[in-house]
Formats: C-alpha cells, sequence, structure tokens
C-alpha cells in the first residue's frame, strides 16, 4: 500500500554518488526528530540510511560523509564498530541491533531522489 501523502524529493545529481565513495549527507525527520541521513552508491546502485547507529544512536562516519570501511564492502560505524551491508542495510557484524534504518531513492535522467514516507518528512526550515 503507498502513502498518498508521499513525495519525491531531488536530492543530487547521480555524478555526485560514485561507487564506494563519499556519501551525501541531508536532513531529514524521521518520526518527529530531525536526524542526519546520508545516501552511497554500492554495486551501481543509489542507496540512503539515517546517519543513525543501532547499536547507540549517535552518527556513524568517522570522517565527514564517510561510511566505507576500507574494503569497500561495508557501512562502518567509527564508534563501536557495527558492521552494515551497503545495499540493505542489514547488520553485518560487531555490535549491531537490527539494521539501519533506509531510505527509498529513486534514479531518473542523472538526479538521485529519496521518496518520504508517513514517518520520514523533509525537514523545513523556518524563516
Amino acid at each position: 500500500m503507498t502513502d498518498l501523502a508521499s513525495q519525491i524529493i531531488p536530492l543530487c545529481n547521480s555524478a555526485e554518488l560514485a561507487e564506494g565513495g563519499r556519501a551525501v549527507p541531508f536532513d531529514v525527520v524521521f518520526a518527529g526528530q530531525t536526524c542526519r541521513a546520508f545516501a552511497i552508491r554500492f554495486e551501481g546502485q543509489p542507496h540512503a540510511y539515517l546517519n543513525r547507529c543501532t547499536h547507540v544512536a549517535m552518527e556513524m562516519d568517522f570522517q565527514p560523509d564517510q561510511f566505507f570501511d576500507a574494503s569497500g564492502r561495508w557501512l562502518l560505524c567509527a564508534t563501536h564498530g557495527a558492521e552494515y551491508a551497503p545495499d540493505t542495510g542489514e547488520c553485518a557484524g560487531g555490535p549491531c541491533r537490527g539494521g539501519l534504518v533506509k531510505i527509498d531513492l529513486s534514479e531518473n535522467d542523472g538526479v538521485v531522489h529519496w521518496h518520504t514516507a508517513y514517518n520520514l518528512k523533509p525537514f523545513e526550515f523556518l524563516d
């Protein structure tokens, strides 16, 4: 069942997501809380997740927008070493409690878009 209130929001140009490279960060409101999220490219496909480790709810990047381990096979939480599968967000090792919160993406005509959901909205700046 699709959420009739869902939106498709442009995130970045496709070229900004290099295979196994730096993430593109963005802000979202998840379950009423403002959170950082990130998009990466793995095996040719874009993927996005909340930047929140499931072991301890803190941001995972060890350097700004760096999530891949040295092998390029896993997303790594720099604080406690939890590893996640880049294509599904599932826990692959270390101290994780479940998988990362995945954000639906689509890619058309050289642009990556993210999709809102009932509990995932764009962050809106107040004037």
